[in-house]
């Protein structure tokens, strides 16, 4: 994956080095230093928020730096070059302000889980009341614009729906932005609560049509979106955009090995990974003590490194650590085993089920298996749809592996756009 990276460094008085670090293509920005120093030429610093270090040199005439990142057991070599411009993203579908339409930040609470949620609500400049969508994000921590790689697909969305008539209500999951709670300690559970607290605060707006309140979820917001259509009578219809079909740990194992081969792995570190990560998986999925489950993949992890060349051993120390945050998480937990048919099979609104042909994150089969589960639950009211071209984000992509989402300019292609709103329109027109 090729990212862009930039170094803010100021220098006070005393000669003390402070700065932030921004990940351009990622869109984050502002990282602080955790330490940053340079002694004769000799350049560190370390963003222990990143579990990052780098070491470099310093040039003579201070114009570059050459060295070496290191993160998650691997080691790059990396080239700071100093400019006096700083890197803008083309985002060409980013609505830019003032924009035709209401728009209103707003905060609810579910306080079933003691969890305070901040979202922006936008309707169209007309009378009301209108059709609304609620827009659930994927996995991982995610700000209500569902920002990652330099782009902000819900803002896109938001607007491209508000401008054709819906009012649109976008989130912070919780820990993000002015949302409270933690991500990675709840589960898609906690999340579906929070989307049923949604539900009842869009009931309250004058601006909403109630009985015309609709879901949109991307990647794991596709699977929560069931979860709380097959237990609310108040869900109109739901968008499955590219939301799985499949229990999370087969959709995790087809995954990581699509986006290594695109990333130009070879067949033998396939193989090697897919087998760690089954083992790994199954100690997750057999032992719920968090303790006793990382000293068995400790232990698991110790044979098969053993069985390695010294070189790759080396290039993949400390990547154990990484992981073992993320896997052992309450919200890993639950994904791994859940199954999403039970709820699609409950799910009795019409159904909008939408992948991309490059998703690399989602396997081939997933909307066969949506589909399968509906019929089953005897919902008659379903559409599925597979875009030619298009990745796991709904871009134009080249391979769809995740190295692309931060080059490609677009951030949803216009026919995803096109044919997600034109359902929904006649889905609630008709009405």
């Amino acid at each position: 994956m090729k990212l862009r990276i930039v170094l803010h460094v100021s220098k006070s008085a005393d000669g003390t080095l402070t700065g932030t670090m921004d990940s351009v293509d990622q869109g984050a920005n502002g990282i602080p230093f955790s330490s940053i120093s340079e002694t004769g030429g000799a350049v560190r610093f370390e963003l222990k928020s990143i579990a990052s270090v780098f070491e470099g040199t310093l040039d003579a005439e201070k114009s570059h730096i050459a060295g070496k990142w290191r993160q998650g057991g691997a080691s790059l070599p990396l080239t700071f070059e100093r400019t006096d411009k700083a890197i803008e993203l083309n985002r060409p579908q980013e609505p830019k302000k003032p924009y035709p339409y209401n728009e209103e930040d707003v905060n609810y609470e579910n306080k079933k889980a003691g969890v305070k949620l901040a979202g922006t609500l936008t309707w169209p400049r007309a009378s009301g009341p209108f059709p609304t969508v609620l827009l659930i994000t994927g996995s991982g921590p995610q700000d209500r614009n569902e920002a990652l790689m330099g782009h902000k697909p819900f803002l896109v969305l938001s607007d491209y729906l508000t401008r054709r008539g819906i009012a649109v209500l976008r989130v912070d999951d919780r820990g993000e932005g002015g949302s409270t709670g933690s991500t990675m300690n709840s589960t898609s559970a906690d999340f579906a609560g929070d989307v049923l607290t949604g539900i009842e605060f869009l009931k309250s707006r004058k601006e909403v049509n109630p009985a015309q309140i609709g879901l949109i979820g991307h990647s794991e917001g596709g699977l929560i979106a069931p979860m709380v259509a097959a237990d609310s009578s108040y869900v109109a219809f739901i968008v499955m955009m590219a939301g799985p079909g499949m229990k999370g740990f087969e959709i995790l194992d087809a995954q990581a090995a699509a986006i290594a081969k695109a990333m130009g792995a070879s067949a033998d570190s396939i193989s090697q990974n897919r087998t760690m990560q089954e083992q790994m998986f199954a100690i997750v999925r057999s032992e719920q003590d968090p303790a006793a489950a990382e000293k068995k993949i400790r232990e698991a992890w110790s044979k098969a490194m053993a069985q390695l060349p010294a070189e790759q051993q080396k290039a993949r120390a400390g990547a154990l650590d990484a992981q073992l945050k993320m896997v052992l998480s309450p919200w890993f937990r639950y994904f791994l085993d859940y199954d999403p048919a039970p709820a699609l099979k409950k799910t009795k609104c019409p159904v909008l089920a939408i992948d991309g042909e490059l998703d690399l994150q989602v396997p081939t089969g997933n909307l066969t298996k949506i589909a399968e589960a509906l019929e089953a639950g005897g919902n008659t009211d379903f559409e599925i749809v597979k875009f030619p071209r298009l990745n796991h984000l709904f871009q134009t992509s080249k391979t769809g592996s995740p190295a692309e989402y931060a080059q490609i300019e677009e951030t949803i292609a216009p026919v995803a756009l096109e044919t997600m709103t034109g359902w929904i329109l006649r889905h609630t027109q008709k009405h």
